[in-house]
Formats: C-alpha cells, structure tokens, sequence
C-alpha cells in the first residue's frame, strides 16, 4: 500500500513544507492498519464457568490464564446466570461474599458463544451433573444450535466436586453430551500433562480439570489442579487456532 500526502502550512505568507509531518501520520495510519489486521487474526476462547463458593471461579481464572499464554488469543470469562433466590444467598455470608468478589465478572451470553473458537465450560456437580445454572445457560442455546452457529467450535469442560470420588469424571462426561450435540470437537487433557500422575489428594484427569473442595466447599483448589487448568485452558486455545487455521 502506497500512502501519498503532501500538505503546505502557510506561515506569514510563506509555504512551509511538511514532510515530517506527513511521514509520521502515515506512520501512524499503517500502525493502525496492522493493529486492525492482528485483532482480526485473533482466536477468541471463552471460559464461562458457575461457582457458589469460588472454588470453580478459581479453576476458571486459571484455564484463562493457560488460554493466554498462546500468541494472538484473546481470551474473555464469563459467569452464567444464578438461580438461588437472592434472599437465600444474602443469608449465607460465603454465598455472599463469592458473589460480591465475581461481581465484576459479566453474565455470558449467545453471543459470547458464537464468537467464540474455544469455549471451556466450568461447573461445580450436582449429583455427577452440571449444576442447574450451567444446564439452563446451555439449554437455551437452541437458536445457535438450529444455526450451527457452534459447528466445530473447540470446547473443554471443567469441575470442582466435595469428595475425591463425588462425580471429577462423571461430571466432565455427562457436560460433555450437550456438546456433542452443539457439534463441538471435544478436547482433555494429554497425559504429557505429569501432574495427572500425582498421587496426592486433588483433580485433574484425562477429561479435564478439577478440584476436591471438602465437604464444606472451604478447600480451595491445589497448586497442581490449577497448573492442570492451565493446560487445559492452553490446548484449547492452540487447537482452536488450529481448527482455525492461523
């Protein structure tokens, strides 16, 4: 692209010759140019998690942060709607401050989804089930659905569950079948990821990522859950960038 301007300032009736000024808006206009260029290049990856007691809120800042580790991905997190009535979650001084801390985070939307290429879904269980506020965010996704607004869209899925064995895998498993249905390719964690090898009390398995958070929700995630979150949040977004093809 050739950028031609040639501009005269009149001084006490003398023509000044501008060039300088005129190399640095060119300058500033092909920088502008490039900047458009390279926002346009970027694969957005969107981590939309529910969290009651912050647990899942801290897996998903992490999935977020591995997502951002790979160039030119522009990575955004979302919360999905609450359905505890609020007279209930301001009689719970943990319920409360949670919501208060996540305040600043936005409700996810359709259209969060659809212009997202990667989508990791985090959700606390509910009896080795997503929770009720993540099924209704997907539920109402039929409109994308009918579209194929989501077709070959990457997605991850991740949880934070009470026991050790109260639903890490089946959780992951069963939120994966909606996707299925959404026609999202579907990525876990490989096991070049060594931390899924720990023997110590935590989550994290082929599936993806979590989180043991004891009976009382009080145990927060463990430094290996959160690097595990990481490399979820990272393969999603090179591989989205890959389906891509940038």
């Amino acid at each position: 692209m050739l950028l031609l301007y040639y501009s005269h300032i009149h001084l006490k009736g003398s023509t000044i010759k501008s060039q300088d000024c005129v190399h640095a808006r060119a300058s500033r206009v092909l920088e502008e140019i490039e900047m458009t260029a390279e926002v346009k290049e970027r694969i957005k990856v969107l981590v939309v998690f529910y969290s009651m007691y912050g647990n899942v809120a801290k897996l998903a800042k992490a999935v977020a942060e591995g997502a951002r580790q790979v160039e030119n991905v522009e990575v955004s997190l979302r919360q999905v709607e609450e359905l505890v009535p609020e007279e209930i979650t301001e009689a719970n001084e943990r319920m409360k401050q949670i919501k208060e801390e996540l305040a600043d985070i936005p409700i996810a939307t359709n259209e969060d989804l659809a212009e997202a290429g990667g989508i990791v879904f985090g959700t606390p269980t509910r009896y080795g089930n997503m929770s009720a506020q993540m099924k209704q965010f997907i539920d109402k996704t039929g409109k994308l659905w009918a579209e194929g607004k989501l077709i070959n869209k990457v997605a991850g899925v991740f949880t934070s569950t009470s026991t050790l064995h109260g639903g890490q895998e089946t959780t992951i498993i069963t939120s994966m079948i909606p996707l299925l249905h959404l026609d999202m390719i579907i990525v876990g964690i490989p096991y070049s990821e060594q931390r899924l090898f720990s023997l110590k009390t935590g989550g994290g398995s082929p599936y993806g990522a979590s989180s043991v958070s004891g009976p009382k929700a009080d145990r927060p995630p463990t430094e290996n859950d959160l690097e595990i979150a990481k490399t979820l949040g990272k393969r999603v977004a090179e591989i989205a960038k890959k389906i891509a093809g940038k």
